[in-house]
């Protein structure tokens, strides 16, 4: 009896060490220990002895975009820095090209939050995140460029800057579609062409012929 009951006491830990040596036994350290050079490591397999190879020629130097900003891209395009006052235009006039820029940029970095029409839908929010205001709410309707600008570049409660993904040319043709979204969502019906108004008349008119 007394057999039976050591036997029984040793039975889980039987099973504590095997488990054990299964996790020791996937314990490899071949990607750690791999072979390679250190920092300015001396080389015998290229011909001038340094493993510290220079640049492909033709390689451009990238840096995070606040930086890249300061030193390359014209004042107006670096507003929402802490240290240059916030412009209130994009600098150049607003055509096609600066629109379309803007929503292609836009539907990469804001939809999954604020939506394609900008009232804070996005796919994220759906699965729980915080939801953002809808663009067309008042104080926003009334906020100038600078203001979507400055939170692109430093992030506002939730959201986090986005200076690192953004370039500053972006930043305002982001903002002026937005102000696009808001014009779409919150134009009044006298403020519209005799053409556009006659689109909308279809289009609010097709569900009833069907």
């Amino acid at each position: 009896m007394a057999d039976r009951s050591v036997a029984a006491c040793c039975r889980p830990w039987r099973w504590v060490l095997a488990a054990m040596t299964l996790a020791l036994a996937g314990c490899r350290t071949e990607m750690y220990d791999q072979p390679r050079y250190e920092p300015l490591e001396a080389s015998h397999f290229f011909e001038d002895g340094a493993s510290a190879r220079p640049l492909v020629e033709g390689v451009v130097p990238w840096a995070d975009n606040q930086g890249f900003a300061g030193r390359n891209e014209p004042s107006i395009r670096t507003a929402g820095s802490r240290s240059s006052p916030l412009a209130t235009s994009p600098g150049r006039p607003v055509g096609r090209a600066l629109l379309e820029r803007g929503q292609e940029r836009y539907r990469i970095f804001c939809v999954p939050c604020h939506g394609e029409l900008g009232d804070g839908r996005g796919i994220i929010v759906q699965r729980g995140f915080s939801k953002p205001p809808e663009f067309w709410r008042d104080d926003l309707l009334h906020a100038p460029l600078s203001h979507f600008v400055d939170v692109i570049t430093h992030g506002h409660g939730v959201m986090y800057s986005y200076a690192a993904r953004v370039r500053p040319a972006d930043r305002f043709a982001i903002a002026t579609y937005i102000r696009a979204l808001q014009l779409s969502q919150h134009a009044a019906i006298g403020q519209l062409t005799p053409e556009d108004r006659h689109k909308l008349e279809e289009v609010v008119s097709e569900p009833a012929r069907r």
